[in-house]
């Protein structure tokens, strides 16, 4: 590819953009296939320490981590890293080590391991073709914001995005990291008496190891356009765009504007003012694509007609055969959807972040009362946790799905705690990696989708044993004007 070819191709901004889906089910083999049919392939920058501590743990498959450490600007890191967790043969059935969590302070070993997982990830997305790769992130996670950044970056992620939250400071920090200057993100602690933050310099961790990094774009997740707004009347918050997200999008939504009701089976109930005006995000300037219900070609098209430059589409691409879901869960979920029986609920209480979450009633999993119920309350990996300031000034972590007494020890109302569902590891079991109990359980999956299947149902129609990425890609576009 030449200088105005590339030059070109930087400039061409994605109809579709793949959606960054729970714990690496949107991993790099499916945003790879999507950036390779043109569009824009996200891998999900969530808990990726753990992913890639596991999948080492388990051989390593294929020889994928260990190629893309291989390009890792610092041998000493991937070394320790490899050192750490790699087992040639497997675990043999034992569970899995625990590896160095990311909190205010974090070990100079989990750095490394956030650091590894997230370069792996983007790199083996990159590999072997000139498409875009971005990485979604979720701004609740705040302390892993940092170093999941910079670990991307080094791959040479093209895009940035982030949601469930108010991402004021990535457009510095992203800039802060691509200048070579130590970046920061303040953290939001319960009961603080003082300001906290979560720093990290490249110059410090990789010293001369350190290469020149391009700045990825920018596009924060936002579900109205007023947040789209506040972020915009800044260049020092200003994204590069904005993805809208409506309620029926996977995964965490925005709670309703206004007094929370709910309905029969208890779910949120949304009305005119939680949906996208499109008119005015038009106004603001910035490009902005539309997700949530907009998984059909008729759909994109009309996105496109309305102003926005695509759509964002999550569902759809969980179902692709490229897709880090358990192949059992995915056929699963392709039977359900041809009998008409997949049902997704946006349950207001089952995530300990206190966002609502969609999750798929599928048997077997923590969707099934039976299954939630015997699972014993454990929290032993802690992405969702909270920070709180004690009264001595020093710090803990509680998390609302951890057991009662401990939530409540930490200063917590035990009321917090009803219906809440350990998504970090159900949604590690979702993939394949889920931990071995005590007694030998492996943890069960729980699986989120949008609650609009009927891009899938139609898609389903021509494609009966399933759909590829780049299968998806084209029947999504499909309507659209020849360019």
């Amino acid at each position: 590819m030449d200088g105005t070819e590339l030059h070109r191709a930087e400039a061409t901004r994605p109809v579709i953009i793949q959606g960054g889906m729970g714990v690496a089910v949107s991993g790099w083999r499916l945003a790879r296939e999507v950036a390779r049919a043109g569009q824009l392939g996200v891998v999900s920058g969530t808990a990726l320490d753990a992913v890639v501590a596991r999948r080492l743990q388990d051989g390593d498959e294929g020889g994928h981590i260990r190629r893309a450490l291989r390009h890792f600007p610092s041998r000493g890191i991937a070394s320790r890293v490899l050192e750490r967790f790699f087992r040639p043969d497997g675990r043999g059935g034992h569970p899995y080590r625990p590896h160095p969590a990311i909190d205010l302070h974090p070990s100079a070993a989990a750095i490394e391991l956030a650091l590894v997982g997230n370069f792996a990830e983007v790199w083996l997305a990159k590999e072997g073709h000139e498409g875009m790769i971005g990485v979604n992130m979720l701004e609740k996670i705040q302390t892993a914001t940092p170093s999941a950044i910079l670990g991307a970056m080094l791959a040479g992620v093209d895009y940035v995005l982030m949601g469930a939250g108010v991402p004021l400071e990535i457009p510095k920090l992203l800039n802060d990291f691509a200048a070579g200057r130590a970046g920061e993100v303040t953290i939001a602690v319960a009961d603080a008496t003082r300001a906290y933050g979560a720093s990290l310099d490249p110059a410090e961790v990789l010293r001369d190891d350190l290469p020149v990094l391009k700045r990825p774009k920018f596009l924060a997740i936002v579900s109205l356009p007023l947040l789209a707004g506040f972020l915009n009347r800044s260049e020092a918050t200003r994204p590069d765009g904005f993805v809208v997200e409506g309620p029926r999008a996977g995964g965490h939504s925005a709670p309703p504007r206004g007094k929370l009701t709910v309905d029969a089976d208890g779910q949120p109930v949304y009305g005119v003012r939680d949906e996208a005006n499109i008119s005015a995000m038009t106004t603001i300037g910035l490009p902005f694509w539309l997700a949530g219900g907009y998984a059909t070609p008729e759909r994109v098209a009309e996105a496109v007609a309305a102003g926005a430059e695509g759509v964002q589409v999550g569902t759809l691409f969980a179902f692709a055969e490229e897709s880090g879901l358990r192949p059992d869960l995915r056929q699963q979920l392709l039977r359900q959807l041809a009998e008409g029986t997949l049902t997704v609920r946006n349950d207001p209480l089952a995530s300990p972040t206190g966002f609502p979450f969609k999750i798929a009633a599928v048997e077997g999993t923590l969707s099934d009362p039976k299954v939630y119920a015997a699972r014993e309350r454990i929290c032993n990996l802690g992405f969702l946790r909270t920070p709180v300031e004690r009264g001595d000034g020093t710090l803990t972590y509680r998390c609302a799905a951890e057991p009662e007494h401990m939530y409540v020890r930490k200063g917590g109302d035990a009321a917090d705690t009803v219906g809440r569902i350990c998504l970090c590891n159900g949604l590690l079991a979702d993939i394949g990696l889920g931990q071995v109990r005590r007694d030998g359980h492996v943890e069960d999956a729980v699986l989120t989708l949008g609650q609009d299947l009927s891009g899938p149902q139609q898609l389903l129609a021509s494609h009966p044993d399933g759909w590829t990425a780049a299968e998806a890609v084209r029947w999504l576009t499909g309507s659209l004007p020849a360019a």
